[in-house]
């Protein structure tokens, strides 16, 4: 068995989706490899499978729009290929199983608030899949997409407490940089601010920018 293969992910992500994917796929006894698409509401989809063939197949799914992966979504409903020789609803994804030596699979979504997760599981036998319905391995799926809405929450909380972090910081220096105009020019704070904007606009910068340089110089490289 090959290492798990990632498309678009960073290292972190990569570990916790692919580690899933190689846990589902020993977790069925017929299964012989395991893919994993997940999509948080972006644009981006990540995915990670347990052999490079299984990448592919994945890849001919999303470049064609159509297969198991695409319908299981659609219809929130598991979908299985019980024997691929007789598959007629997907013309490239059964060609390129086949020719990987997969006969049937089973694709189950998990769908949490934001979050949409594919576990596509692969046989090299016909009808390895009819029994998963009160399987563990569902309970692991509902698992590991609640854990990705988890984190997704995290990560836009704390992108905005960075935000804020970040106006705050602004909003400080450019206090202090008006406060430095102020006195530089005896003008009001209003007046100072205004200075400050007009040079921004000026120079196509920041007005944070701006104030930091003000800051720095004490107010000697703006001219006014």
């Amino acid at each position: 068995m090959l290492p798990p293969t990632d498309l678009t992910v960073g290292p972190a992500a990569a570990r916790g989706l692919s580690d899933f994917t190689e846990a589902a796929m020993r977790c069925v006894e017929p299964c012989c490899g395991a893919a994993t698409t997940v999509t948080d509401g972006s644009a981006e989809r990540r995915a990670a499978a347990t052999h490079p063939d299984l990448t592919t197949l994945i890849s001919v799914e999303l470049d064609s729009g159509e297969g198991p992966t695409s319908s299981a979504l659609d219809t929130g409903e598991p979908v299985a290929a019980l024997d691929l020789l007789d598959e007629e609803r997907w013309p490239d994804y059964r060609a390129a199983a086949l020719e990987s030596g997969i006969r049937s699979s089973v694709t189950m979504p998990f769908r949490r608030s934001e979050v949409e997760v594919t576990l596509s599981l692969y046989s090299f036998r016909p009808g390895a899949f009819t029994h998963l319905a009160h399987h563990p391995v569902v309970v692991l799926g509902e698992q590991f997409a609640q854990g990705l809405v988890r984190d997704h929450f995290y990560r836009a909380a704390l992108a905005q407490v960075n935000q804020l972090e970040a106006a705050l910081d602004s909003r400080a220096v450019i206090d202090q940089a008006s406060g430095i105009l102020m006195h530089a020019l005896g003008c009001d704070p209003g007046e100072a601010f205004d200075v400050l904007r007009r040079f921004s606009q000026r120079t196509n910068r920041k007005l944070s920018a701006v104030a930091e340089e003000v800051v720095r110089s004490r107010g000697r490289s703006l001219r006014v």
